[in-house]
């Protein structure tokens, strides 16, 4: 397996919330058919092709989504299907650092990133950066969560588990 895809297996495995988008790469495969195995990239109007299936709008879902419409599409070809979907490559995933950071701005990057890690794309915080009062803002649905996070207990070793991956779409705000 290549480096790439198995880091993509991987960042979906953290997240299996991941919500596909345009330009992201997927592989289908159904279970002893190799013909019905392919690499495909999701158009930029979230759509893609396959075989015996036809048009499929994929993006906002996730890979099991997918996955089960597929199925449910093909059972009439391929009875008992068993299909596989993975993400094999992240190209619609994008976070917003903004606040009092050193290189505030949208960072689109081809892997899911946790909070740390978007912090230190946007250069680390600034002196003045108040760091037990950052927020995550995330957009579920029609609601707008806001999901503290202070990195002072994480410098202390300390409330790890707020250290959560971040959803393509969500602001990183540091006061």
């Amino acid at each position: 397996m290549a480096p790439g895809v198995a880091a993509a297996r991987a960042a979906e495995a953290r997240d299996p919330a991941y919500r596909i988008g345009p330009e992201d790469g997927l592989e289908i495969a159904v279970w002893k058919d190799d013909s019905l195995k392919s690499t495909v990239l999701v158009r930029p109007d979230g759509g893609i092709s396959f075989p015996l299936v036809g048009e499929l709008p994929v993006a906002g879902l996730t890979a099991t989504q997918v996955r089960e419409e597929i199925a449910t599409r093909l059972r009439r070809f391929v009875p008992d299907a068993e299909v596989t979907v993975s993400v094999v490559r992240v190209a619609s995933y994008r976070v917003y650092v903004t606040g009092r950071v050193n290189r505030p701005g949208e960072f689109a990057v081809g892997r899911t990133l946790d909070v740390l890690q978007a912090l230190s794309l946007a250069g680390g915080m600034t002196p003045f950066a108040d760091e037990s009062e950052i927020r995550i803002i995330r957009r579920e649905g029609a609601r707008q969560l806001s999901i503290p996070f202070d990195y002072r207990q994480l410098r202390k070793g300390q409330g790890l588990a707020q250290n959560i991956l971040l959803r393509s779409g969500d602001v990183v705000l540091v006061p």
